[in-house]
């Protein structure tokens, strides 16, 4: 089917094939499958809405109690004429008339609505069991084809909404649920979307809320990761010291080269350890001496 929605106009054909078209009297909407046989109202529906307005003239104007109602902005109301729809699509915002005893209507909110999705027991695509759940957005965009198309368009919904759930990430390995959240939402608003739009309803957005990992891979990714880090800091701290030998051994050369630096750093040792609170006693020994005896 092409049509999407009800639209307004003055053709009331409804394609439902190649060799078939239906009529309705409120015109088409989308998927609403009526008698492909119209026939016009019956004797029985003529005398009884004749009936009702005799009544409603006659007991005016305290008939004005049951025949007139009001809609809110965020609301529309489908109105049914001995069960057909009535012509001119859903009504409101404001006042409408209806007919009693011939006239029944239901009303349709408009405003968004957000529900959770249930956890999910899934089982990923490397064979990982985790458990997720989601918040999902919809409005109604189409009063008319969620009245008809459908009983409860919210109860079939949710449903959906965990199918759906489950079925994406069915497809999906655990490392790209835990760091692709916002492609797979998208794709299951996509997928929402497109299922539900017969119905009526708009699916605006759905978001993943949390991502529930079995304790004991809880445990498992705790351990590899704390000995990603250990084997990190060894290596830095090797690293480091490889370093600081190089640094030492330039300045060994350097000061092999000029012996009055070896007895100018090791005065700044003695300046250090002097500046500190401690109790250690230091005996200066010339170096020139024990290089004496050890030539010797």
């Amino acid at each position: 089917m092409d049509n999407k929605g009800f639209q307004g106009g003055t053709s009331n054909d409804v394609e439902l094939g190649p060799s078939e078209k239906v009529t309705s009297s409120s015109g088409p909407v989308m998927g609403y499958r009526v008698d492909p046989n119209p026939e016009g109202p019956g004797c029985c529906a003529i005398i009884l809405t004749i009936v009702s307005y005799l009544l409603i003239i006659a007991t005016f104007p305290f008939s004005l109690c049951m025949c007139i109602k009001v809609v809110q902005e965020y609301e529309r109301a489908v109105i049914f004429r001995l069960g057909r729809l009535l012509k001119g699509g859903a009504k409101g915002p404001g006042i409408f008339f209806v007919v009693p005893c011939l006239d029944s209507y239901r009303k349709v909110d408009l405003r968004t609505v957000s529900f959770d999705v249930p956890p999910q027991e899934v089982l990923s695509k490397d064979s990982v069991t985790v458990s997720v759940d989601a918040v999902v957005y919809y409005r109604v965009s189409n009063p008319m084809a969620a009245v008809c198309n459908i009983s409860d368009f919210s109860h079939s919904t949710r449903l959906l909404a965990a199918t759906t759930l489950r079925n994406v990430l069915g497809t999906k390995n655990l490392a790209e649920i835990l760091s692709e959240r916002e492609s797979i939402s998208h794709n299951m608003q996509s997928s929402l979307d497109e299922a539900t739009d017969p119905w009526g309803v708009k699916v605006e957005r759905v978001e993943i809320k949390d991502v529930r990992l079995p304790v004991q891979l809880q445990r498992a990714m705790a351990a590899e990761a704390e000995a990603a880090r250990e084997a990190r800091a060894k290596v830095i701290a090797a690293e480091g010291e490889q370093r600081a030998s190089r640094a030492l051994k330039e300045a060994a050369e350097v000061i092999n080269e000029s012996p009055a630096a070896l007895q100018l750093r090791y005065l700044q040792t003695l300046n250090t350890i002097s500046a500190e609170k401690n109790s250690t006693i230091i005996f200066p020994v010339p170096v020139d001496i024990i290089r004496h005896y050890m030539n010797k």
